[in-house]
């Protein structure tokens, strides 16, 4: 007797409820597995590709902060000779790091810059600044 007829006999028994066997229940969840792994692998995917994201934002954001420290330090180590030669250091040094200074001032000894870096996988920039000039002594 193979499975087909035994399910036959099963089914045609009697009209009260018969034990099912277990062949009967893996017919109903054929495929199941499958679909679930599918589903698995697809969000898996997805939190992979926002973690990618995220991840080349914070980059950005610690890029555009060190170039913003670095070209702040450069620039106040040239602010004796005048506020236009420390900007224009402190510009070499932030395009040496690979951003772009938007805003470059001189207040007292103090160099005030601001800088951004473009974040390709978000489509929009990260922005930083930084003030460096002589320590003050109380």
């Amino acid at each position: 007797m193979n499975r087909f007829e035994h399910r036959a006999n099963i089914s045609c028994n009697s009209s009260m409820d018969t034990p099912r066997t277990a062949d009967a229940f893996h017919d109903r969840d054929d495929g199941t597995a499958t679909v679930f792994t599918a589903l698995a692998v697809g969000l898996l995917l997805l939190v992979t590709g926002i973690g990618i994201r995220l991840g080349g934002a914070v980059l950005a954001r610690q890029q555009a902060e060190i170039a913003a420290d670095l070209g702040a330090l450069a620039g106040a180590a040239r602010m004796l000779q005048g506020p236009g030669a420390a900007c224009v250091r402190a510009g070499q040094v932030v395009s040496a790091n690979r951003a772009t200074m938007t805003s470059c001032v001189a207040a007292g000894f103090d160099l005030l810059v601001q800088v951004q870096v473009s974040v390709p996988a978000w489509g929009g920039s990260a922005a930083s600044r930084a003030r460096a000039g002589p320590m003050t002594t109380p």
